[in-house]
């Protein structure tokens, strides 16, 4: 396999500039050592290609050097013909350029394997959209996508699940993800990561300013994070709370282990509305800490779990105040 490696780091140099050893070793799944033997064999077969030593350097292709060479296996000729349906691609613009595209790679391909890549591009098909999913909004990527691509951040007017109105956010994007038909654009809010459905975005805005992005986190990360954080959330009961602006701070200290959505900002009435998800009905019973700062709204059984919590309270304490009284006036009579 040694010749497929040797290939691989000519195709990485080549697209990359130069590339630090250990990266390239990251890469191949080999070590740092067999790295540099392997740059020392395309160095002896007239590849000019060297090697920079020291905290900037790395290995690199010499100014100007190119190569046509595919190198392309019969499997990964067929694999680049496995693709998903259009749609995706229209979505971002891409139709004609992936037709071209593929032209262009199927004349590029060895003679031998070229048979393979044709009768696999007719006979099998990746749909990544669901049966029966209804129809989907259209999703406008155009600014997303050149936020994405030029490193700037978005002023996003957002509107969530359930709500009528949008929220402004502005956001550092990584990058857009397809799931399953539906669009989402990656991206951190405030140094914290954010999913943001393409279809419920009502307007973005690329802004001058560059892209505030972590260092050294890449696309393929945060998705890992977001996507782990919507699939392993437990089953649970879904409930819908409103908080008073003055316990806001309070509340997401207390709940942030079944918070799944805070809006940021005031509503019409001056409540702010909350996502929760608790492990079963009764759970709800501690929403009681916040008193009346705090009211569900949904769903009925969750609301009449805190009704009936709340009337055990007053129930236990019914007739506390005038036993006291009583108490009191007794101890004034000698």
């Amino acid at each position: 396999m040694k010749s497929d490696r040797l290939l691989s780091i000519l195709l990485l140099l080549q697209a990359r500039g130069r590339v630090p050893a250990h990266e390239l070793a990251a890469r191949l799944e080999v070590s740092v050592r067999t790295i540099y033997r392997d740059v020392e064999a395309l160095s002896a077969s007239g590849v000019p290609v060297y090697a920079e030593r020291g905290r900037y350097g790395g290995i690199e292709l010499l100014a100007g050097f190119r190569t046509d060479v595919t190198g392309l296996t019969a499997d990964e000729s067929r694999a680049l013909f496995v693709l998903a349906a259009q749609g995706a691609h229209a979505a971002l613009g891409l139709d004609s350029a992936l037709g071209s595209a593929l032209r262009k790679v199927m004349a590029a391909l060895p003679a031998p394997h070229r048979p393979a890549a044709e009768i696999t591009a007719r006979r099998v098909l990746v749909d990544a959209t669901r049966w029966k999913g209804g129809p989907q909004p259209a999703a406008d990527l155009d600014a997303l996508q050149d936020a994405v691509f030029t490193d700037r951040r978005l002023r996003l007017r957002y509107r969530h699940s359930g709500e009528r109105a949008t929220r402004t956010y502005t956001v550092d994007p990584y990058g857009l993800v397809a799931k399953a038909g539906v669009w989402y654009l990656v991206a951190d809010r405030r140094g914290l990561p954010r999913l943001f459905r393409a279809d419920r975005v009502s307007s973005a805005t690329v802004l001058d300013d560059p892209v505030r992005r972590r260092s050294g986190v890449e696309l393929a990360e945060v998705w890992e994070v977001l996507r782990r954080r919507v699939e392993e959330r437990p089953a649970g009961v879904d409930v819908t709370v409103r908080v008073r602006p003055d316990r806001l701070d309070l509340f997401r200290r207390l709940m942030t282990p079944y918070l799944s959505e805070l809006p940021d900002g005031e509503g019409e009435d001056g409540w702010v509305t909350a996502q929760l998800v608790f492990g079963e009905v009764a759970e709800a019973r501690q929403l009681l800490m916040f008193s009346d700062r705090v009211e569900v709204l949904e769903p009925p059984e969750v609301r009449a779990e805190v009704a009936a919590a709340a009337a055990s309270v007053t129930d236990l304490y019914q007739g506390v105040g005038e036993g006291a009284e009583r108490n009191s006036s007794s101890e004034g009579v000698l």
